[in-house]
């Protein structure tokens, strides 16, 4: 490095974190956690199992074709329950609102990165990027995306399992239907995680947001600013008369880098 050269943006103090490049703000709770990497398991789980039912020769390098369609099954049968059971957490249910939510931000922020040119993108997403609240636009289409394919795929993985065995059954051809759509939405999914898994490989801060519930105050006013000044109201906790959530931190973080007061370091 040559003295000409910025530092890189870990080391230096930011104004949003008061000066102090070390103070974080809680970005994710216990039960958000628990849900991404739950789903992450089972998800993994169904692609690679998929992959050895629907590619011969994985089939015939591992072999025991009935053990990986029940592992398939059942891992596929779990997706939803994660998310259904942290449902009935606040700071989870708080991060939902903020992953449906759509904004005319959102669509800047798309529109932005839909542009031809690397200098158009750029000054693009440079003007949009003060809209960026807690999820930018990409982070919200990629989970209405895994959301939508997981009931898609539960839906048809069903009608595959046990629709000749209702009572009346199911016709052929909505089996072979559901067949080309399972399969279809497979190869999407597949490709959908990679982009997924490629885009946390470049922003190892994101991946210790995930991983830990915390990031560094300045990298949050950098890439969340509209998360970083607003300000929802009191922490609440997960349930009444239960531990609270370090999710429901998520606002006296914001309200710590608005002030100028950072919180102290974490770990």
């Amino acid at each position: 490095m040559t003295p000409s050269d910025p530092p890189p943006p870990a080391a230096g103090p930011s104004p949003a974190s008061g000066g102090s490049g070390l103070a974080t703000v809680r970005r994710f709770g216990r039960s958000t956690r628990l849900v991404h990497w739950t789903t992450a398991a089972a998800m993994g789980c169904c692609l690679a199992t998929g992959a050895v039912l629907l590619l011969p020769p994985l089939a015939e390098l591992v072999g025991r074709r009935r053990l990986v369609e029940l592992i398939h099954l059942y891992a596929g049968l779990a997706l939803p329950v994660p998310m259904l059971v942290a449902a009935a957490t606040t700071g989870y249910r708080r991060d939902v609102r903020a992953l449906n939510r759509f904004t005319a931000a959102d669509g800047a922020w798309l529109r932005a990165r839909l542009r031809l040119g690397a200098w158009q993108r750029a000054r693009a997403r440079a003007a949009v990027a003060g809209g960026v609240g807690k999820f930018n636009a990409g982070q919200k289409v990629y989970a209405a995306f895994v959301a939508g394919a997981i009931l898609v795929m539960l839906g048809t993985g069903v009608l595959l399992q046990w629709g000749p065995d209702l009572p009346g059954g199911f016709p052929v051809a909505w089996r072979t239907g559901a067949t080309f759509v399972h399969d279809l939405l497979a190869y999407g999914l597949f490709f959908g995680v990679a982009g997924h898994l490629w885009m946390a490989s470049r922003d190892p801060i994101a991946r210790v947001g995930i991983r830990t519930g915390t990031v560094p105050a300045w990298w949050a006013a950098r890439e969340h600013p509209a998360w970083t000044v607003s300000a929802d109201g009191p922490p609440i906790p997960d349930d009444p008369g239960g531990p609270a959530d370090p999710g429901s931190q998520d606002d006296s973080g914001d309200r710590a880098v608005r002030s100028g007061h950072p919180l102290p370091p974490r770990g």
